[in-house]
């Protein structure tokens, strides 16, 4: 069962003025390979086969909700509940439709291709774990966290620790992880940059691109993360994937 035709809970708190460039469409925004945008991603030519995927995401309800999160805003009690409520209604079929090879391949890219590194390694906007099961095969996940109770219910619990959490407000220390993945999730960036340790790596997958219902453009992903970073990326399969790391270490204080 999608949105469509169902009322978003109004944001609590927006902050239009935050807002970052407005949103790039397509591939308009592709770089040719090794051009780096100042500051920013450096687009790495795609190695496995890239597929347009069906468009039903740019006038999808939760866009809305994705662009209010991004920019520091949207989110409130009401609405948490509301999207949790949404994917619990969502999971008996997510796993079956989240789990091919060519939904995952901007996963399996990013793992293969941009630099992750090692180190504790933690999954933010899990679901059934269709991702936590790829990830898990390349190095152990410290933690899989999701708002839907439903969606982790049905995870496999020998993949990972599952655990229920608002990714707003993390159960987990300031700077304790190395790496932070995230597929078609919100962007609650001052909470990811505080639990990231100095040089982590941030993860960002959108694995149907743009028609990717939770969706940011790339080059706004890198404006809502606090600071200065840079990132890599490209597109496999459906979708597109970056890895970014702060360009300089932050304070704790800085942090928080």
């Amino acid at each position: 069962m999608g949105l469509a035709g169902r009322d978003v809970p109004p944001a609590r708190r927006l902050d239009s003025g935050s807002r970052g460039p407005a949103p790039l469409h397509g591939r308009d925004h592709v770089h040719r390979a090794g051009l780096r945008v100042p500051g920013t991603i450096s687009w790495l030519e795609p190695e496995r086969e890239v597929v347009k995927p069906a468009r039903f995401g740019s006038d999808h309800p939760m866009r809305t909700v994705t662009e209010q999160i991004g920019s520091g805003g949207g989110w409130s009690p009401e609405r948490a509940s509301f999207v949790a409520g949404v994917f619990d209604q969502l999971s008996v079929d997510w796993h079956a439709d989240h789990s091919s090879d060519l939904r995952l391949a901007p996963l399996e890219d990013a793992l293969d291709r941009g630099d992750v590194g090692r180190g504790r390694w933690v999954e933010i906007g899990c679901g059934t774990g269709a991702a936590t099961e790829r990830i898990a095969t390349r190095c152990p996940v410290a933690a899989a966290l999701d708002l839907s109770p439903r969606m982790l219910a049905l995870a496999d619990s020998s993949v990972a620790p599952f655990v229920q959490a608002d990714a707003s407000s993390l159960p987990l220390a300031t700077g304790s992880v190395d790496v932070m993945v995230l597929v078609n999730m919100f962007m609650f960036a001052a909470e990811y940059d505080r639990v990231l340790a100095p040089g982590g790596r941030f993860v960002w997958v959108s694995t149907m691109g743009d028609a990717t219902p939770i969706y940011l453009p790339p080059q706004e992903v890198m404006e809502f993360l606090p600071g200065c970073w840079t990132a890599i990326g490209s597109y496999a399969g459906t979708g597109f994937w970056l890895v970014a790391r702060a360009a300089r270490e932050r304070s704790e204080q800085e942090r928080e």
